[in-house]
């Protein structure tokens, strides 16, 4: 119905397409439109994680876990220079998951925010 707004995503996967379509099933089109502002502000484009990833491998280990609210991780990152390397390779390999779960929680978030019409 309002696919179109879900391809403007910069970045946007199969799944996480999927997912959106699931997730606002039943909202209407004020909603969906408030849900994507919402969400487009606090969503994390893969393409960027892999930036962040490999900036977290050279510069800053855990910079790409401290972005993605897992901060325990990131700070266990920092002090085990990203676990020997070993954890900021499985990072890079695996960064559309790493922006794949924390987008997730965030439309978890938006949704609660839309349904809860904070923002109507």
């Amino acid at each position: 119905m309002f696919d179109s707004q879900f391809m403007a995503l910069p970045g946007i996967t199969p799944q996480e397409y999927s997912y959106l379509q699931t997730a606002t099933n039943g909202l209407n089109e004020q909603q969906v439109r408030t849900f994507l502002m919402i969400y487009t502000g606090k969503r994390k484009n893969p393409s960027d994680m892999l930036l962040f990833c490999v900036i977290g491998l050279f510069l800053v280990p855990g910079l790409q876990r401290f972005l993605v609210n897992q901060i325990g991780m990131g700070i266990l990152y920092l002090f085990t220079g990203g676990l020997c390397l070993i954890g900021s390779i499985v990072d890079i390999v695996n960064h559309k998951t790493l922006a794949f779960e924390y987008n997730q929680r965030m439309v978890f978030e938006s949704l609660q925010m839309v349904r809860m019409g904070s923002f109507q």
